[in-house]
């Protein structure tokens, strides 16, 4: 009988120290275990919600632009070493937030447009990126 490998939720601080490194020591071990998820030693949860936190906190408080977000971002959810809930609709949702959309908004419209939702708005840019 093989052993139960041990399952983790990633919050807000751990990507935000990774990806802006202003404490090296939260850093190194936010790298570590990153590598022991690539290795299969423990299996790291990404939650949306967590992904959504980290782009207001880089561009709210590291005054990251959009893209700089999205592209730090979109790489951490795209490895395969990670498990990303609704893998499908963080994938999808970038193209909206890299035009300007917040994440919740991106994240909304990749959903609806994924299963076949109509999305309910009164925010006009949403609204209008709903129709295109």
């Amino acid at each position: 009988m093989g052993t139960r490998v041990k399952s983790y939720l990633v919050d807000t601080n751990i990507l935000v120290r990774f990806l802006v490194g202003d404490n090296k020591s939260q850093q190194e071990l936010a790298k570590e275990w990153f590598k022991q998820a690539q290795s299969g030693k423990i299996k790291l949860i990404l939650k949306p919600i967590v992904l959504a936190e980290t782009s207001f906190v880089l561009q709210s408080v590291y005054k990251k632009s959009t893209e700089e977000v999205a592209v730090a971002l979109e790489s951490v959810a795209a490895q395969k070493w990670l498990v990303v809930e609704e893998r499908s609709v963080i994938t999808n949702l970038w193209q909206w937030y890299k035009k300007g959309l917040h994440f919740v908004d991106s994240y909304l419209l990749a959903y609806s447009k994924l299963n076949a939702h109509e999305l309910l708005t009164f925010d006009k840019k949403l609204d209008k990126e709903k129709r295109s």
